[in-house]
C-alpha cells in the first residue's frame, strides 16, 4: 500500500533523510519510531505530499503523492494531527463532517451531521456532545474527535501523529486501543509516528526505526524485544549510552 524508495530530502545544508527504504503492506499498522529531530515529522510530510523529496520514490496505493492525482489520492487518507487541530469556530460535529461540508465530496448538511454522531459514537462520545465547541473538552475528549474526523470519509490510509502526546498515561491507553481497534475494524492500512514505546505495543503490526535520516532497523512487532540491533535496543531502554546521541 505505501512504498518509500531510497528518499532524500534536505533543506538548505541540513539533510534530513539520507535514503529512507520502507514498505507498509495493505491493511497492516506501521509504526516509525525514534528520536526528536531524526526525520520523523519530515518522512510523514513526504508521504501526505506536503513536502516533495529532492530525489527517490513516494507511491501510495501506486500512485505518487506529488502528482497530478494528489486530490485524488488524499481522498483516500485520513489524518490524526499531533495536537488534533481542531477548528476552535466550529461545533464538534462540524469538524468531524469537514470533508463532506467543504471538499469536493459534499453532501447536505443533515446527512453530514448524521455521518458525524456515528463516527463520534463509534470513538466513545454521546451525540450530546456534537453541539458543543471544542474548547468545552478535554483533551483526550478532544483527541476522540480528531479520531472520529479521521475515520469519517472511509480512508484507505491513516497517518497518525504522535496520537498520545499530551495525554495522562490512561487516556494514552484508551486512545491506543481504539486506534487498534479502528484500524482492525476498518481494514485500513495506517502509519504512525511516535517515540512513546507504549503506544508501538499496543497498535503496531511492524516497526522501524528512523535515525539519522535512515531507517536503521524494521522488523515485525515480536521481533521487537529480540532484536540486537544498537539504536533500537538503545530506544527501547532509554539509555543514554549507545550510538543515540544525546545531549548532556
Amino acid at each position: 500500500m505505501i512504498d518509500v524508495s531510497d528518499v532524500y530530502k534536505s533543506f538548505g545544508q541540513n539533510q534530513v533523510l539520507k535514503g529512507v527504504n520502507l514498505k507498509v503492506h495493505d491493511g497492516k499498522s506501521m509504526v516509525i519510531i525514534g528520536a526528536s529531530g531524526q526525520g520523523k515529522s519530515v518522512i510523514l510530510k513526504c508521504l501526505l505530499g506536503l513536502t516533495k523529496p529532492n530525489s527517490g520514490k513516494i507511491l501510495l496505493n501506486g500512485f505518487d503523492p506529488n502528482s497530478a492525482q494528489k486530490n485524488i489520492i488524499l481522498s483516500k487518507v485520513g489524518m490524526l494531527f499531533q495536537g488534533g487541530a481542531l477548528f476552535d469556530s466550529l461545533p464538534i460535529w462540524q469538524n468531524v463532517a469537514f470533508r463532506y461540508l467543504h471538499g469536493k465530496q459534499k453532501i447536505n448538511a443533515s446527512e453530514a451531521r448524521k455521518i458525524a454522531i456515528e463516527k463520534l459514537e463509534r470513538v466513545g462520545l454521546k451525540k450530546s456532545f456534537a453541539d458543543n465547541f471544542p474548547s468545552e473538552l478535554s483533551g483526550g475528549m478532544q483527541k476522540r474527535v480528531a479520531l472520529a474526523r479521521a475515520i469519517a470519509t472511509q480512508p484507505e490510509i491513516i497517518f497518525f501523529d504522535e496520537p498520545t502526546t499530551g495525554l495522562d498515561p490512561i487516556m494514552a491507553q484508551v486512545i491506543n486501543d481504539l486506534i487498534r481497534e479502528l484500524v482492525v475494524e476498518l481494514g485500513v492500512t495506517a502509519v504512525t509516528i511516535t517515540h512513546d514505546i507504549q503506544s508501538v505495543r499496543s497498535i503496531a503490526d511492524e516497526v522501524a526505526l528512523l535515525h539519522d535520516g535512515i531507517i536503521q532497523w524494521s522488523g515485525l512487532l515480536n521481533q521487537l524485544d529480540k532484536s540486537k540491533n544498537k539504536y533500537l535496543k538503545q530506544f527501547i531502554a532509554g539509555s543514554t549510552v549507545g550510538p543515540i546521541e544525546t545531549l548532556r
